[in-house]
């Protein structure tokens, strides 16, 4: 039987989707009337950031916390729209993504000053209602190319990614940082996909990452794995437990949580307190917003120890993991 160590104990949840372990934590925001909180998707909610978003506000439903409708696979030209729609639905908070949309986006929070908005951007936070936030996982990355960098037998690794926007770098970057703290010559491969959403797509890339050399894939993309299981290599998940799904392939995963961010936003839009800011911090793994999970007795023990010793030090403040927003060569 395979046995999956998981750091549970300050992460608060993570994506229920693809066979995800969920780490939910009680809410400290239960109300008499919960919330109203809208979700908009541009992906299908079974992406996996998307998944991880979806899955917290579920949560918090659950829970009593909010009040959650949501859509899923809205295009850029709808979004706006759809935003709108819920604003005058009387939703007091709207969860979504403007990466694509950033100046539509802000033009109807602008309209909007009574709606609270929370979006995940690489912009900054704006006027008193668009909050903003960023996928920082990286941390966890690198604790899992620590584990990569000692497991790897060609010398060569390899990370497959969406689009080399800043969050996307970082988390890249950090896992390629980790793999040369244990391996300071290993080779690191990148591709990007051009876009959030084409598991085909990452798998092919993959494929050829395997096809020059690399032995272990980090999977920013929804796919990696399908390649690593393919050739039967390893693979190190993103945002969700991948291993339940490919028990054989991921070894690894750099958890995300997205409900310490929604908790936050949540407490801020009901006590009528301004939410345009950045709630990114709050994916620190000091605050729970992300942690690694592993495979007891994949990596050698002397690697596990080492990296249990890295965690211990960011989760103490002694140990500051680079951000390194450039895109990854």
């Amino acid at each position: 039987m395979t046995s999956i160590k998981i750091n549970r104990r300050r992460l608060l949840g993570t994506g229920a989707a693809l066979g995800a372990t969920t780490l939910f934590a009680p809410s400290l925001l239960r109300a008499a009337t919960p919330l109203k909180v809208a979700g908009i998707h541009a992906s299908p909610v079974e992406n996996t950031w998307n998944s991880v978003l979806h899955a917290a506000m579920l949560a918090a439903h659950e829970d009593g916390s909010i009040e959650y409708t949501f859509s899923e696979g809205v295009s850029g030209t709808d979004y706006p729209r759809v935003m709108r729609e819920y604003a005058e639905a009387g939703n007091a908070l709207i969860v979504g993504e403007s990466y694509a949309v950033e100046r539509e986006a802000r033009s109807v929070a602008g309209d909007y000053a009574d709606t609270a908005f929370l979006m995940g951007s690489s912009g900054e936070a704006a006027g008193d209602n668009f909050g903003v936030f960023g996928t920082w996982n990286w941390e966890a990355a690198y604790l899992c190319g620590m584990l990569a960098g000692a497991m790897t037998e060609t010398g060569t690794v390899g990370s497959v990614g969406a689009i080399p926007i800043p969050e996307v770098n970082m988390l890249i970057n950090g896992f390629a940082d980790g793999v040369k703290a244990t391996n300071p010559d290993a080779k690191h491969l990148v591709s990007f996909i051009g876009t959030f959403f084409d598991p085909p797509k990452a798998r092919e890339a993959g494929l050829a990452q395997i096809d020059s050399g690399a032995d272990i894939l980090f999977g920013e993309r929804i796919g990696t794995a399908d390649a690593a299981k393919e050739r039967g290599i390893k693979a190190v998940g993103s945002m969700i437990d991948y291993t339940p799904r490919y028990p054989e392939t991921v070894f690894a995963n750099a958890l995300w949580s997205f409900r310490p961010l929604l908790d936050a936003a949540v407490a801020d839009a009901a006590a009528g307190n301004p939410t345009g800011k950045n709630y990114t911090p709050l994916s620190l793994m000091k605050d729970g917003g992300n942690d690694i999970s592993y495979v007891e007795g994949a990596a050698p023990a002397e690697a596990v120890a080492k990296m249990e010793e890295v965690r211990a030090a960011i989760m103490a403040g002694e140990f500051e993991v680079p951000r390194n927003f450039d895109e990854p060569k």
